[in-house]
């Protein structure tokens, strides 16, 4: 069969990339949920491929890339925009639903508004449009805070992003009630356990303290001393070494089933998007990838985390919010490497450098509660156009 056009946008947010489409715009057997979705979805990326290079599509064989994004105007009251992010796996043929991606956020915004999906009226000729985003995955909703010039969305500034190689124009995003209960798959307890350090059983490692926070997205922090680490490892310290892989697929599966995300350890393989597991350690000094050389006094805390089997390269969306939220909770793992006590806001050391965090956190009859976590990354078009793909691959 002929290849068929879909109307797309390839774009970056924060230190992550992937394609944006309208719903609309899909073909209609891939307008709703379901397995032809899934094919078109992992079609266009370049998977599932055996050689983890992506080549035939849009996808650049890191978890970081392997992205997708479905938009469409939102009926929900209060909500501009609904956001539907597809987390594509490198070399098996499935599309992980279950979780947000963080630094993709920055970009639905910027999207929406050049895509007609935000009413003419809120969107003002110069200054800022408040983008009110229903983020479906999770039944949440994230406020972006989307600069505008001449009636366009601003792309370029000075604003940097360790990780980024190009400084842009800035994107503020708040992240509302990010731990309470929500409509998605994710919605639940702040901590599913009941504790904020709980004993964490890994066969082969060994028992682990352990803080599991369900705030942005499912996350298990252990201390990096306790399996052998630093803090301050880059990617190849970690990706190159089977066993450590291995070991963190332990930690994390274990991890998921005291989180009541799965019901068994083998579904694990089947959910690589959620949770995420990181390794934190106080702060010392160490130089990021880039050769920059991050002092300990420039940090709060060191923080490393796993996407999709692998040391991310920076630090996911989603998991800067659950550090933001740890931190700001006493006797967290999280909160105890950055210092202890009382904070707002949280600086932390990952592979490409430094990121600030802040979360707002209050005690509501003796239960911590989140209101919202707060970042900045930035959001750029990279191209836009149509993807192509063969007319019988979905």
């Amino acid at each position: 069969m002929p290849q068929i056009k879909i109307p797309a946008a390839y774009m970056r947010g924060g230190t992550s990339k992937g394609v944006f489409f309208r719903l609309q715009d899909l073909p209609e057997a891939a307008q709703a949920p379901g397995a032809a979705r899934d094919a078109l979805l992992l079609r266009v990326i370049g998977s599932p491929d055996p050689y983890g290079k992506q080549i035939d599509g849009m996808g650049a064989a890191t978890s970081s890339t392997s992205k997708t994004v479905i938009l469409s105007k939102s009926t929900r009251p209060g909500h501009d925009v609904d956001y539907l992010f597809g987390q594509v796996s490198i070399d098996q043929p499935f599309v992980d639903w279950s979780g947000n991606c963080g630094n993709l956020s920055a970009a639905v915004g910027p999207f929406a508004i050049g895509n007609g999906l935000i009413d003419a009226d809120r969107i003002p000729r110069d200054g800022t449009c408040t983008v009110r985003i229903w983020q479906a995955n999770i039944g949440k909703t994230i406020v972006a805070h989307v600069p505008l010039v001449g009636g366009k969305v601003q792309e370029t500034g000075d604003f940097e992003l360790d990780g980024v190689t190009f400084p842009a124009a800035e994107v503020q995003l708040e992240f509302l009630d990010p731990a309470d209960e929500g409509d998605g798959e994710a919605g639940g307890a702040m901590f599913p356990t009941g504790h904020v350090v709980d004993d964490l059983e890994v066969p082969g490692v060994g028992t682990l303290k352990a803080t599991m926070i369900n705030a942005g997205i499912p996350t298990i922090f252990v201390d990096a001393e306790a399996i052998g680490y630093t803090g301050t490892e880059l990617q190849d310290a970690i990706n190159g070494d089977a066993k450590a892989l291995a070991m963190f697929e332990s930690i994390r599966a274990r991890g998921a089933l005291r989180m009541g995300l799965i019901t068994d350890t083998g579904e694990a393989a089947k959910r690589q998007h959620t949770p995420k597991v990181a390794f934190l350690a106080a702060p010392r000094p160490y130089v990021a990838s880039s050769g920059k050389s991050v002092a300990a006094a420039d940090v709060d805390l060191l923080v490393r985390a796993l996407s999709m089997g692998k040391l991310h390269h920076a630090m996911m969306g989603t998991a800067a919010v659950a550090i933001g939220t740890a931190a700001a909770i006493p006797g967290t793992l999280v909160n105890l490497a950055a210092g202890g006590g009382a904070r707002s806001s949280v600086r932390f050391g990952h592979p490409s450098g430094t990121l600030r965090v802040g979360a707002e956190a209050t005690q509501v009859d003796g239960q911590w509660v989140v209101t919202k976590a707060l970042m900045s990354r930035s959001a750029r078009v990279l191209m836009e156009g149509w993807v192509r793909v063969p007319g019988d691959s979905f």
